[in-house]
Order: C-alpha cells, then structure tokens, then sequence
C-alpha cells in the first residue's frame, strides 16, 4: 500500500503548480493580519472629559480646567475622565464627554461612549472576537473534514469580508460585537482552511516551509498595513470597511486553487482527485503515470492512528473531554505543561500586539515595529527550527521575552525609545514561539492522539487570547504593569519548558509506548510504561466508534 507522497512524487519539488499554490495561498493570509488587530485603532481611546452643556462642544479650554477637577494617569495630570464640578461636590459626566479629534475623527469609544461606567465594554469587545475564533477553531476542522477544504477555505473568506463591511454599518455596540463575534469565526476558520489546504496540496519537501515561513510572513505583511491605513483613514467606519473590501480581490483565486486530493481520497472521490492530479501534472509540463490510484493503492489518509502530521484540526478533537482517562494520564505532566506553555505564549503575544496604543510615542510607528518584529521572529524560528535543539529554542525564547519585559520596570520615563525597544524585543521572542507551537506539539504527541492533542491545545491557546484584552487595558491606567504580568508568566512558562523532552531530528512517536517522559529538575524521570501497539490501536478503533 502506497502513501499519497509516494504516489504523486512525479510531480516534482517546485514546479509551475507549486509556486502557484504556494503563493496564492500564501496571500489569502494577508487580510487575516489585520482584522484581529484592527481593535488597536478602532478601539483606540482618545482623550477625554464631561461635557459642559454651559460651553462650547471642543475639547479643552480655560472654562473646562475651572469646572472639571484634575487626576493624575502615568505621571501626568490630565482633566478626570469621569466626573466634574457641582456646586459644592462632583458629579459625573451626565451630559455625556467631549472626545480630543486630534488622532481620530472616530473610534467605537468615542461613537458610543465606551468611557468610565462603560470602560469595560472596551476590552470586552476583543474578547469576544476571540470567543469567535475559539468557537472557529473548534468547528472549523470538523466541517472542512466533512464538506471539503475549498469550500471552507472560500466559504469562511467570505463570510470574514461580507460581515466586516456589515460590521462597518453598526448602529450599536451590540451590533458591532455579534458581528465581530462572527468575523472572529471566520478569520481563524479561514487561516486554517489555508494552512491544510496548502500542507495537503504541496509535497513533503516544500510543505514545512509554507507552514512556517509562507502563511505566517504573510499574515505579518497584513498587519504591518494596519497602521498604513488607519494613518490615512482616520473614521473608524470608512477604515473598517477599507480593509473589508479587498477580501473580494480573492474570488478568481477559486478558478485557480483546486479541492485537496488527499481529502477527495478519503471521500473516496477518486476520479475527482486523479483529475487534479493530472491537472497539476500537465501545468507542470509532465507526463504522468497511466494508472494513478485505485482505491487500494492509497493508504487511507484521515484515520485515527495514520501519521497525516500536518492536519491540525480532527473530527475526533471534540472528544477529548470523553477519551479513556489512561491516555491524558500517561501525556501527565506533559500535557498541562503543554497547555499552559500555550496559554502563556497567546496570551503575551496578543497582549504585546493590543497594547501598543498604550506605549509611549506614535502609535502608528509603534504598530509598524510591532508587525515588522514579527517578520524577524518567524524567519529566525525558522532558521532556529532546522538547526537548534527544541529543548534550547523554545526555554530561550519564553525566557528572553520575559527577562526583557520585566527590564522595563526599570527604565527611566524620558527613555521611552529604549522601552519600545525592549517591547519589541521582546515581541519577536514570543511571535517566535507562537509560530514554533505547531511544529513542536506535532513532534510530542504520538500518532494514535496526535490530531485530538494539537486540537486540544490549540484551544488552549485562544483562552490566552481572550484574556489579553483585558492585560493590554491595564495599560491605560498603568503602562509599566501588563509588562511585569506577562514577563513572569513568560519566564515561568519557558523555566517549565525545560522538562519537556528533545524531538529535532527524531522519527515522530506513532504509539504511546514511544512518548518520551519529562526531565524532571529534582529526581529521575519513571519510564513510561510500555503499551502495546494493540492497545494503541484498540484506542483509536474506540475513538473512532465515538465518533460514529
């Protein structure tokens, strides 16, 4: 029995198909980098202060210093936000705020007076976003493993860019987060549709280098025009529906990026999936084989316990809550180590990414170093993948991030370039260890669990996201406090890492008997005991019974 590599190796390396694939694929990513992030300026709060019914509507001027009393927000003193004068006492802002116009024309804050008693829904209006990339996260490869991968692929894009521009014609905060609830399905839905459409369509030797170096590049090329945008568009309306409506510009791309062979096959759509292959074949200017597949020539792909170890998200993932406790037992500690090395890097690297407003200087230009820095992280994980130790990479990237981000503790206020400096540092660290998430955790788990493991953790990883919201809000009140947070978890996290064993250059684990135990600090690690490769395969028949 042959495996779909083997059958379809006359194919080539990087012919004409390939680089098509790969490039158009590639930069369907682009929009994804920047409608997570856009929060950062739509949500942006300007200054503020009550609205005095007795005085002109603009911001500042002498009447206000007399009649709004003074508060003290990083170091400086500044008009109170929330309350002014009475005759005898203060009272707060019951004729609503006067917003500064000297950054924006708009944002959702100053639209709805998302202030003082209402501050909350700030920060809430992100979490909710990743509320919808959890659920996203969760569906989406249950759906794209029943109903195909380019219909999922086109289906959530479209779904991401028809509900921003809906989005962009809000009447309300409640509008606007139902449907920012939705396009946060979409946008993770639609990035992961991509990444295995492109893993199961690209050969093994070209594959690793899309999922580590093409899509990601990409997504950080879309969030490094955020900021290039909301410079020059400065309403929040007509800058969320700008960045909307080049989701259209990939509708040819449906003309041009066919259904994976691999899931055809596992439909048993074999015809459909030989016609691809001849497609490619011909625009590669070769000649292929007369007989391609029969239905017992390829190995089945998406089983339980096959090695397909590129596909992140498995119709079996949702049942990980009811899987035979003796499995989660014999990953102990190595999967709560692994969930909370996901939670921390999620939650540092969106927290880092939100906070940006917050930091002293041009928010624009702090924006562009973020995204660029993101840049730098994944081509020197790249690198670090293929030629460090696992063991070494992911300690030293938690560890620097976090070093680095408690160092701002102790950086005088006039030099604010170094903290942004430090920040940015600091940032690349742990993109760096956000983008090597997949390939380590993929090389940990054994074959039998490996699809509902990366499912599992995955999921993990969006419930750092919904907390980082409110780490960057912190930041309005205090600038140098959501650093120390996410430093000392980051310096906890990478300290925790150490235990976790080595994977480069190794064969994966395909039975549980192969998974390497922990490095304990204080004493000799226990050998895992041995499992047959009978009852690996009796847990995955099990699996799939639950499934049916």
């Amino acid at each position: 029995m042959r495996d779909y590599d083997e059958v379809t190796s006359f194919l080539g390396y990087w012919g004409p198909f390939q680089r098509l694939i790969y490039v158009l694929l590639s930069l369907s990513s682009i929009p994804n980098g920047y409608v997570g992030m856009a929060m950062v300026f739509l949500a942006d709060i300007p200054p503020h202060h009550c609205r005095l019914p007795f005085l002109n509507s603009s911001y500042g001027g002498l009447g206000y210093n007399l009649s709004i009393p003074t508060e003290e927000v990083k170091g400086e003193i500044i008009l109170s936000h929330c309350s002014r004068y009475t005759d005898q006492n203060t009272e707060g802002c019951l004729d609503g705020w006067v917003f500064s116009k000297e950054r924006y024309v708009s944002t959702i804050v100053t639209e709805w007076n998302l202030v003082c008693e209402d501050a909350w829904k700030t920060p809430f209006t992100i979490t909710v976003f990743f509320l919808g990339v959890l659920t996203g996260s969760f569906l989406s490869g249950i759906i794209s493993d029943r109903y195909g991968r380019k219909l999922i692929f086109f289906g959530t894009m479209a779904v991401q860019t028809v509900f921003s521009i809906i989005q962009a014609a809000s009447n309300s905060w409640e509008m606007f987060s139902v449907l920012y609830f939705i396009v946060g399905m979409g946008q993770i839905a639609n990035y992961c549709a991509a990444f295995i459409l492109g893993c199961e369509l690209l050969n093994k030797s070209c594959r690793i280098s899309y999922a580590t170096l093409g899509v990601t590049l990409s997504y950080a090329f879309g969030y490094m025009c955020l900021p290039l945008f909301a410079y020059f568009i400065r309403d929040w309306r007509m800058l969320l529906l700008t960045l909307s409506v080049p989701g259209f510009l990939y509708i040819p791309l449906w003309w041009y990026i066919p259904e994976s062979p691999r899931w055809l096959l596992s439909q048993g759509r074999v015809e459909e999936a030989e016609a691809i292959i001849r497609a490619a074949a011909k625009k590669n200017g070769i000649t292929p084989p007369d007989i391609l597949t029969t239905p017992h020539h390829i190995l089945p792909i998406y089983s339980p316990y096959t090695p397909h170890i590129l596909t992140i998200y498995s119709p079996y993932t949702h049942h990980i809550l009811t899987t035979p406790p003796h499995i989660l037992t014999i990953y102990s500690p190595i999967l709560p180590i692994i969930l909370f090395y996901r939670i921390t890097v999620a939650l540092t690297y969106y927290g880092l990414s939100l906070n940006t407003p917050n930091m002293d200087g041009d928010p624009y230009l702090n924006c562009v170093i973020a995204a660029s820095s993101e840049v730098v992280g994944y081509s020197a994980m790249w690198f670090a993948a293929r030629y460090a130790p696992r063991r070494f990479t992911l300690p030293f990237s938690l560890i620097a991030c976090g070093v680095l981000l408690l160092i701002i503790k102790f950086v005088p206020e006039e030099l604010n370039a170094l903290t942004i400096a430090l920040a940015m540092t600091g940032k690349l660290c742990v993109t760096g260890a956000f983008a090597f998430l997949y390939l380590y955790c993929t090389e940990l788990f054994p074959t039998v669990v490996r699809n509902m493991g990366l499912g599992v953790t995955s999921m993990a990883s969006r419930l750092g996201s919904t907390v980082s919201p409110y780490v960057a809000y912190i930041g309005t009140y205090n600038k140098v406090l959501p650093y120390i947070l996410m430093g000392v978890i980051s310096i906890i996290s990478g300290v925790l890492s150490i235990m976790l064993p080595e994977t480069k250059d190794e064969e994966l684990p395909e039975l549980i008997s192969q998974v390497k135990p922990v490095h304990w600090f204080c004493r000799k690690q226990k050998l895992v005991k041995k499992t047959s490769q009978k009852e690996n395969i009796q847990v995955g028949i099990g699996l799939e019974k639950s499934h049916g």
